[in-house]
């Protein structure tokens, strides 16, 4: 058996008729740049997360860059992210000319760890951007009780958590404004770049506007100083195909991952754990391994694709060594980094996959290492 890591072949065939038509109704049209389809997209998006503002961009780095841009933060600032997360969630506060904080993550979750967020602030800090990861809501009630006190500004980095809820609450929803990823292995993924800034600020929606088409509040009115971020009118044609399954997707990913954490019970395998009162949309199944290398190898020669996410935390990065963060500074995401290890997971995937890659790792388990040389 043959089991990728994410089929997105699998996932097109199931609306190909739907996506085509979609596309060509683009290319009828002739509306590719900041066509209908982007401003459709922004409305149902918005609804979709229940906030009242979404503004189009051309990938979740920009959405969160022009969010912090949009709100004044530069040179001289200090936005606090966590340490184990993409390399884009920092690059986006150095991007904006700010300084990239760091906190530890929760050893159960793997989201930015609360209890660690008041000690990092400091006069400079303007921002804190908590990361759902692997589909994961952050505790967000008591960083935003923080966040509030301080007077600080919240970013959800909700990249990895399309349709995820906190409390009952949609990600996206949670924090002052937040930025989604379009990228084609996500839960919502388009056929090339994309993202989302969603808000449920005015102003702060109206200058994303502006920033993303190089500044201008009309055409040749040039308010700010601004980029070329756009989503592309195609691939918010595609996305608006997508976005009605998106919840039924994500419900076969939940199923798919009980039946990961039922067959690797007793396996020697660290499952996740969900956090109370929070629906995990499961962008990535990650386990916690020992011997992982000698694993991967296993899993590759039967045909198993799996992914590492992430292997190195900011701080050791070579581009983020001017952090001045020893070796050290976050026991948790450095410990971890070394044992994680995402395993398949798709809409599509078949409880037959699911059951094929728990059954070569429970042998792996079985027979140790050694066996795999």
């Amino acid at each position: 058996m043959k089991v990728p890591f994410v089929d997105l072949s699998a996932n097109y065939h199931s609306i190909q008729e739907d996506v085509d038509a979609a596309v060509h109704r683009v290319l009828n049209k002739c509306d590719y740049i900041l066509g209908q389809a982007v401003k459709d997209l922004e409305d149902n998006f918005a609804a979709y997360c229940e906030a009242p503002y979404a503004v189009g961009l051309d990938s979740g780095y920009s959405a969160l860059e022009l969010i912090l841009r949009a709100t004044d933060i530069g040179p001289g600032d200090e936005v606090i992210t966590a340490a184990n997360t993409f390399m884009a969630t920092a690059l986006a506060i150095w991007s904006c000319g700010a300084r990239p904080v760091l906190v530890d993550a929760d050893p159960a979750t793997y989201t930015l760890n609360p209890a660690l967020l008041e000690a990092a602030i400091t006069p400079a800090t303007r921002a804190v951007i908590p990361v759902h990861l692997f589909g994961q809501p952050a505790d967000m009630d008591p960083i935003l009780e923080i966040a509030r006190r301080h007077n600080l500004l919240v970013v959800e980095d909700a990249c990895q958590a399309h349709g995820a809820r906190y409390k009952g609450k949609r990600t996206g929803s949670l924090g002052d404004a937040a930025a989604f990823s379009f990228y084609p292995a996500k839960n919502l993924g388009a056929y090339g770049d994309g993202g989302m800034a969603v808000t449920r600020r005015a102003d702060l929606a109206e200058k994303i506007i502006w920033l993303r088409n190089v500044g201008q509040s009309a055409k040749n009115l040039h308010t700010l100083k601004g980029f070329n971020h756009r989503l592309d009118t195609l691939q918010a044609s595609i996305l608006l195909v997508k976005l009605p399954h998106l919840d039924q997707w994500n419900a076969a990913r939940r199923q798919s991952a009980a039946l990961y954490n039922q067959l690797l019970a007793g396996a020697a395998v660290v499952t996740p754990q969900t956090a109370p009162q929070v629906e995990h949309v499961f962008h990535l199944y990650v386990v916690r391994v020992h011997h992982r290398e000698a694993l991967i190898q296993v899993l590759n020669e039967a045909g198993i694709g799996t992914g590492i996410h992430y292997p190195t935390p900011i701080h050791m990065q070579p581009a983020f060594q001017d952090l001045g963060y020893p070796v050290g500074s976050f026991p948790v995401s450095e410990s971890y980094a070394s044992q994680i290890l995402s395993l398949p997971m798709y809409p599509e995937i078949s409880p037959e996959a699911v059951a094929y890659v728990c059954d070569t790792i429970k042998a792996f388990v079985k027979n140790g290492p050694a066996s795999s040389t």
